[in-house]
């Protein structure tokens, strides 16, 4: 992987089914993006916005082609290795939140960092989640916190280990227009102070204006490639 980038995929294919069944999601993806930089990736639904941003963060095994992401040969790697590989590098915000009901908005953020090794897992959710603004609930439960409360926990969560990439995928997807404006602030203020390279899908291009570079994709490749 050439050194300047942190995403760097060549010819990536993904397909599900053989024979006559056979579906092509991605169809020879290339793709590379630079240390630190905002990419947003539009598309309608079935584009294959969602199966990439699975195939790069080492959620999906793509069918072909190579994939090198900050360092790391996903492509290469069995699934251990590709967990370990993931941990400190890929973070991860999501529309649905995925927070474990039954751990506290502090045990959210600190048991993957504890299980990751980190002797001051509880020390670092503590400092991420005032970071975005919930110092004063890091005792709460998911069920005692709002929508927007909630992602900003997922936000920490995903921030905390300072990854090199940050992926979102639509994470406004679930709030109000307010609350998902607050939620869009956090997100690109929380980038900017760790210096995390962002992907951010979406559907809204007000949001992908604040990206450096806007990706187009349509039945499963990228069909624009636009710098700001």
């Amino acid at each position: 992987m050439a050194g300047s980038y942190v995403i760097d995929a060549s010819n990536v294919t993904l397909s599900l089914g053989s024979g006559a069944a056979r579906v092509e999601i991605l169809r020879g993806i290339g793709l590379q993006v630079a240390s630190g930089e905002k990419v947003a990736l539009l598309g309608p639904s079935g584009s294959g916005k969602s199966s990439l941003m699975a195939v790069l963060s080492g959620l999906e095994r793509a069918t072909g082609g190579t994939i090198g992401i900050a360092g790391a040969d996903f492509g290469r790697l069995d699934e251990d290795a590709l967990a370990r590989a993931r941990q400190g590098r890929i973070g991860i915000v999501l529309q649905a939140f995925h927070l474990l009901p039954t751990m506290t908005a502090l045990e959210n953020v600190a048991v993957p960092l504890e299980l990751a090794g980190r002797a001051d897992a509880f020390e670092l959710a503590r400092a991420e989640l005032e970071a975005v603004g919930l110092g004063h609930r890091i005792h709460h439960y998911p069920a005692e916190l709002s929508g927007g409360e909630q992602q900003r926990v997922a936000i920490a969560r995903a921030t905390a280990p300072r990854p090199e990439i940050l992926f979102a995928d639509e994470p406004t997807g679930n709030l109000d227009a307010a609350t998902g404006h607050a939620i869009l602030d956090l997100l690109f203020e929380r980038q900017r102070e760790t210096g995390a390279t962002l992907l951010v899908i979406t559907h809204d291009p007000t949001l992908a204006e604040r990206c450096d570079r806007v990706l187009e994709m349509q039945d499963g490749s990228i069909v624009r490639d636009m710098r700001r």
